[in-house]
């Protein structure tokens, strides 16, 4: 296909701005020209998808809305009607569909996701802290010269700081960020392994444009639900935000409890829980040992499949990165999951703790996690309630997701192992929850035409 407009899409779902400060901030709208004039204001500090050839900026700043925002901003019915009913309803809404229950549920969120609604999401990210809160200055300046918009909560998070450098490392001790999609049409640093899988069974192609932004095909040849008129759709696409906080006390201790009755090692099982040892490398590629050599080379970290390991052995069947993107772990070269990707954004919140230092569930400590998608219910959620709340397409039954998935205390996670003496099977039972979701909402995120659209209130659905 064509090169793509990246003037008019917002930059934060073109590209990971792999910027390590940011701040999420949640407005709600009391006056609805107010509001429209806001954004009107905010539009020339949008960060669009335009390549930085002048090195990264100093901060980015990109904008979204919930349903309950855009009916606050008097965007015509029909408009409103037109939106995916899964848009339409909200997450907090949807929590039985995505077993958002138990420690999970709504009423257990933050309280920025009780009572009035969030109406809009802007996201400023930044190089340093400094220059974080400047963006933020600015931003919360024009808040005040229009009125008509309050801010009703704010979310910091910033990467983890070794020896001044920012790392990929989350709070359990895995480095992330491997798994991003290629779509066609999207300028980015390509790695075999990260689009889709082609009929020989080892050449990788990017996925469909449409599996990302609205009003293109996706895999199937058709364009994905998207609201009227077609302009407002056109380079926008669906965020869903969730604030996971993680048990770190809970997820250690659990660990060393398992580890001595575990032949492999600790090191080893902790590698079996994500399919990924703690420094990035695939178990499918590297099952004894981690490799840096695999992980810094782009042809290598992420080009790999599991037909090899239909078994488990080397990576489980039920290790998370496994769950969430099967490659071709169900037959048909992959064919049955390329209308399942999200695009992942996101940072870790709260302060990091250094192995064997004191940690405790009570901070306020986790990751913030964005998926961006054409379809909030057929690729966010189906893999929510499919493959980490459940687990039948992988052969797991009722087991959820290792670390993901809401146990209860009940939860069963199994190593598939061999004969040799540092890999043996095992089974580990009484999971309880590692994460735990503490609010979120499902946001639309325009393009720039659409953002003026909507400043300029020119939405005309006929």
């Amino acid at each position: 296909m064509s090169k793509l407009n990246e003037t008019d899409i917002q930059g934060f779902v073109l590209r990971g701005y792999n910027l390590p400060y940011a701040r999420y901030v949640f407005l709600h709208f009391t006056d609805a020209k107010k509001a429209t004039a806001l954004i009107g204001r905010l539009l020339p500090l949008i960060t669009t998808g335009q390549r930085w050839d002048g090195g990264k900026p100093a901060s980015t700043v990109n904008i979204a809305f919930t349903h309950p925002g855009l009916t606050a901003l008097e965007l015509p019915d029909a408009t409103l009607f037109s939106f995916p009913p899964e848009f339409q309803q909200g997450m907090r809404d949807r929590a039985e569909i995505l077993g958002d229950t138990g420690l999970n549920a709504p009423e257990r969120w933050d309280a920025v996701w009780q009572g009035d609604p969030v109406h809009a999401w802007v996201g400023i990210q930044a190089q340093s802290p400094e220059a974080l809160e400047d963006a933020y200055a600015q931003i919360a300046a024009l808040l005040t010269e229009t009125g008509g918009v309050s801010v009703v909560g704010a979310q910091d998070a910033a990467s983890e700081q070794l020896n001044g450098k920012p790392t990929a490392r989350e709070h359990f001790g895995y480095t992330d960020g491997f798994g991003n999609p290629d779509y066609a049409g999207v300028e980015r640093k390509s790695q075999p392994g990260q689009g889709k899988l082609l009929e020989d069974g080892k050449t990788w192609a990017p996925l469909a444009t449409g599996e990302l932004l609205l009003g293109y095909a996706d895999e199937a040849g058709e364009l994905p639900v998207a609201p009227v008129p077609h302009i407002l759709a056109s380079n926008g696409t669906f965020m869903v935000y969730r604030k996971l906080h993680q048990n770190v006390a809970t997820f250690r201790a659990y660990l060393d409890a398992q580890t001595p009755l575990y032949g492999g090692g600790r090191d080893k099982l902790k590698a079996k829980f994500i399919g990924r040892w703690s420094d990035g490398t695939p178990l499918e590629l590297s099952p004894d040992a981690p490799d840096q050599s695999i992980v810094l080379d782009p042809n290598r970290s992420t080009n790999f499949t599991y037909g090899v390991d239909p078994e488990g052995t080397r990576c489980p069947v039920g290790a998370h990165i496994r769950r969430v993107h099967p490659r071709d772990a169900f037959g048909f070269e992959g064919r049955l999951i390329n209308r399942r990707r999200i695009t992942r954004r996101g940072l870790p919140y709260g302060p990091f703790v250094s192995e064997g230092a004191p940690a405790s569930d009570e901070e306020d400590r986790g990751v913030i996690f964005m998926a961006l998608n054409a379809s909030i219910s057929r690729q966010f959620e189906f893999v929510q309630q499919q493959w980490i709340e459940y687990g039948n397409d992988a052969h797991q039954g009722n087991d959820k997701d290792m670390l993901m998935g809401n146990h209860g205390g009940r939860g069963k996670f199994v190593v598939q192992g061999d004969r040799s003496a540092g890999n043996p099977p095992f089974v580990c039972s009484g999971l309880p929850n590692f994460v735990e979701l503490r609010g979120g909402a499902y946001f639309f995120l325009p393009s720039i035409t659409a953002l003026a659209m909507i400043a300029m209130g020119l939405v005309d659905p006929r």
